[in-house]
């Protein structure tokens, strides 16, 4: 005769594999297969198809995923949205880029920082020191105006060209000497197009740095990865493998928070 506590233990088992089993089928569809079958399903987590099918039908029921009437195959549903809201809605940058901040420094032996825009200025809200003795750091809470800041550069990039364009001319975004607007506002463009900006010893004497944006689950900037170096530690050579480690750390941190699309 089984006891009580024998048929909690078999029944919470049970509970438990067909948890399992849900959560390995919605994680069947991603970026690169949208779509998915029952068969396709049925081979990639290793269940029959005629039980795959009964979950997909509750999970329809549920909206977590529907069906494209045409081919017969499923897709992610709008009820994910539901479950997922209250944690993309309470995601805090800066506690999810660490782990990606610490990476990069660990990699490129550099300074990594996360800065975010509060409507006037580039604000450092995190950083990883370089494990050099010689090293370019900054205090957290640091505010940068100068338009040619990595940083800025990234994050004016991020708004409507107007909007970038009116900071500018009002000054409260300094333009270095030498510098015209519309050449600035070309400048952002090619920022925008190439997916990070490099400041070459353009703020400071010795110093380069390079910056990537960080994108929410709404696809918007959220905020910019940065890793500064002296010159001599990222001239020429160096630079395009900063440049790449930089933004493979941004699009780490912009997956975390739910980006379909980083780059």
């Amino acid at each position: 005769m089984t006891s009580t506590n024998e048929q909690e233990r078999s029944e919470s088992g049970r509970g438990a594999s067909v948890i399992v089993n849900v959560l390995r089928i919605i994680r069947c569809f991603t970026v690169e297969h949208p779509q998915q079958g029952v068969t396709e399903i049925a081979e990639q987590v290793g269940l029959h198809k005629s039980s795959v099918s009964r979950i997909l039908s509750t999970l329809e029921q549920e909206r977590v995923v529907e069906r494209d009437e045409a081919s017969r195959r499923y897709r992610l549903g709008l009820g994910l949205i539901a479950v997922a809201g209250p944690l993309l809605a309470e995601l805090d940058v800066r506690r999810v880029a660490l782990e990606d901040l610490q990476d990069l420094a660990e990699r490129t032996g550099e300074t990594s920082a996360l800065a975010v825009w509060n409507g006037a200025a580039s604000v450092t809200v995190e950083q990883v020191p370089s494990r050099h003795q010689i090293k370019h750091t900054s205090v957290l809470g640091s505010h940068y105006r100068t338009a040619l800041s990595s940083t800025v550069q990234v994050l004016l990039a991020a708004l409507e060209p107007a909007e970038a364009e009116a900071l500018v001319v009002a000054g409260t975004i300094r333009l270095e000497e030498g510098w015209e607007t519309g050449d600035y506002m070309e400048r952002l463009a090619r920022v925008r197009e190439q997916g990070y900006a490099l400041n070459d010893r353009e703020t400071s004497e010795d110093e380069v740095s390079l910056s990537a944006p960080v994108r929410d689950h709404r696809g918007e900037v959220a905020g910019a990865v940065l890793l500064a170096a002296p010159f001599y530690r990222a001239g020429a050579e160096q630079l395009p493998e900063l440049a790449a480690r930089t933004r493979a750390a941004a699009d780490a941190i912009s997956r975390r928070l739910g980006a379909v699309s980083p780059g």
